[in-house]
């Protein structure tokens, strides 16, 4: 019984390679890369960390929680270099700074959601997490009067209950592929190193709006990005919003 339990599993491996192959043959890469992807996740969601794009175009992104000390002076760098950003906001954040939250809005930014209570979302109910995101969307939206379609995890830590349900509440989960580190305050020329050794096309770049050299780091990097022919733009002209599928790197990629 067992020696016939094997035999048949090996034959079933044996067609699904064979069908495997065969698909990528008459279709195209992407059509077997969707197909690997079913069985390296096992139905595993998961949220954006970067963009297959052929455009030479980078997101760049403020995750804001603690304080807004140097807030202030990032838009005017933005402003500057003419850059337009996505900041991710806590609730408590946006109540304790709503005139800022106008600000970067009326200064042509994006705001995202970054949860209420800044909690671990993969140990919430979908109760819960509905709470967490409704309440702090309804808040930016008071202010902006736009629709938040964005949320970064506090963490960056989620599970597919929780892009399931920002999924059914019409919000996009977006993490990165390029931490900049700032918050561990290792200085302006760490920051600048880190982010222009890994950026390339396609990538989300995580800064901190209140850790102490991003202010001083930011210039650098923003010269250095457009020197090099990067467009800097908004997480959500940087995503595809429709025939797009995310492969086990966390890369968003078009349905070809």
């Amino acid at each position: 019984m067992n020696l016939r339990i094997t035999k048949n599993k090996y034959i079933l491996n044996i067609m699904l390679v064979i069908l495997v192959v065969s698909v990528s043959l008459i279709y195209n890469y992407a059509a077997y890369d969707r197909i690997l992807n079913v069985f390296r996740n096992n139905n595993r969601e998961l949220p954006i960390y970067c963009v297959d794009t052929p455009e030479k175009k980078v997101a760049i992104s403020f995750d804001a929680a603690w304080g807004a000390d140097y807030t202030e002076k990032l838009l005017k760098i933005l402003k500057n270099y003419d850059v337009k950003t996505t900041f991710f906001l806590v609730g408590f954040w946006v109540d304790k700074y709503p005139e800022m939250v106008k600000r970067i809005d009326e200064e042509g930014h994006e705001i995202g959601n970054h949860s209420s209570r800044h909690p671990h979302m993969s140990q919430l109910s979908k109760e819960q997490i509905i709470d967490e995101l409704a309440k702090t969307s309804e808040k930016i939206e008071a202010i902006t009067n736009k629709k938040v379609t964005l949320f970064r995890p506090p963490f960056g830590d989620y599970n597919n209950r929780l892009i399931e349900t920002a999924r059914a509440m019409g919000i996009q989960v977006i993490q990165w592929d390029v931490d900049s580190l700032d918050y561990k305050d290792y200085g302006a020329d760490a920051i600048v190193k880190r982010v222009l050794s890994k950026v390339r096309s396609g990538s989300i770049v995580l800064f901190h709006n209140n850790a102490t050299y991003t202010a001083d780091a930011l210039p650098i990097i923003l010269e250095n990005l457009q020197k090099e022919g990067y467009k800097i733009v908004p997480v959500s002209e940087l995503i595809y919003k429709e025939n797009y599928y995310i492969d086990h790197t966390g890369m968003q990629k078009l349905i070809r």
